[in-house]
């Protein structure tokens, strides 16, 4: 067994697989994975993930180009995994409304796909990206893994399934399985120039612009954001836990904040006075009004602790950007 830097949970020399690891939250797993020496490989079809974002651990990684649901391709890359971190999914509540066969297509039979492929080469672990999408509007904060779900899109509602899919391969067949409940998740890498983009980078990238920042709804909706180096240590974390497999875990930080303020904490990040002032649009489909988690159960489970708070989350973040545009 081998300590990764500075925690102190352990892990085994073997392969890991990173499906959608082009992704936003893929990338930053094989980036650290990358960086403590670990075989890496990342399965993904480029439909939404970056090869771009690999480009600086190109040369540490094994790259399959190819579709969670084809179970050829899933089958190639999962030979020799001992864990599967299952980042693949196609991403957004907006855009599984404009398209729900598609969204249930790649999020649920993509992961059954992945799931089955894992069960029958022997894996040891998966840990799988779930969403927080999963409660819904229940006005109940902060949110905790024993309420009862309540998915108001597509997106949610396969995501969810996902979570029920994975225990069930616990229960039946013994491949560990962990379910992580994101929380609105940013970072550096993160795609502001789709439609469907989150809106961190949107908003730190209008400000950078000088644009206004659109704002769906009054701004003072609220959300526990999360900056992705904790998502990435909650993920290793949960490849690892002896007490992990077979349940559900929150990963956020147990504070939320409105898009107002999340306006105001951007601006001051970039050493200015005033936020971008916002363009409101009306509400969109499917979004939730408040979002907060309660994390007790990732700590006491996982010895998970958000080590970068928001502001500094914010502070890293638009260094990134503001780099990036002045390449």
């Amino acid at each position: 067994m081998a300590l990764f830097a500075g925690h102190s949970y352990t892990y085994s020399i073997m392969r890991y697989l990173v499906t959608g690891g082009a992704g936003f939250i893929g990338s930053a797993l094989c980036h650290r994975l990358a960086a403590e020496g670990r075989k890496v490989v990342v399965l993904d079809d480029f439909s939404t993930g970056d090869p771009e974002r690999l480009a600086a651990i190109r040369a540490a990684v094994t790259l399959i180009e190819g579709d969670i649901r084809d179970r050829a391709a899933v089958d190639r890359a999962m030979r020799g995994v001992g864990t599967v971190f299952h980042e693949a999914a196609l991403p957004s509540v907006a855009r599984s409304v404009e398209d729900p066969l598609a969204s249930n297509d790649v999020n649920v039979s993509g992961t059954l796909t992945v799931l089955e492929s894992a069960r029958r080469a022997g894996v040891r672990r998966l840990v799988y990206a779930a969403s927080s999408s999963a409660y819904g509007d229940t006005p109940a904060l902060p949110k905790r893994e024993d309420m009862k779900p309540s998915p108001r899109s597509p997106y949610a509602i396969g995501k969810l399934a996902g979570e029920h899919y994975a225990e069930a391969y616990f229960r039946l067949f013994g491949l560990e399985t962990v379910s992580l409940r994101y929380f609105n998740v940013f970072g550096p890498r993160q795609d502001p120039r789709s439609h469907y983009a989150a809106v961190i980078p949107r908003f730190i990238t209008a400000a950078l612009a000088g644009a206004p920042a659109t704002i769906y709804g009054d701004g003072l909706q609220s959300r526990d954001f999360t900056f992705v180096d904790n998502v990435v240590d909650a993920n290793l974390r949960a490849a690892e836990a002896s007490g992990a497999p077979g349940h559900v875990f929150n990963i956020a930080c147990g504070r939320r904040y409105t898009l107002l303020d999340l306006l105001a904490m951007i601006a001051a990040a970039l050493g200015r006075d005033a936020p971008v002032p916002p363009v409101h649009e009306p509400d969109r489909p499917g979004d939730v009004r408040h979002s907060l988690a309660d994390i007790a159960a990732a700590r006491a489970a996982l010895g998970y602790e958000p080590a970068i708070d928001m502001q500094e989350g914010i502070r890293r973040t638009v260094d990134w950007y503001r780099q990036a545009a002045a390449r």
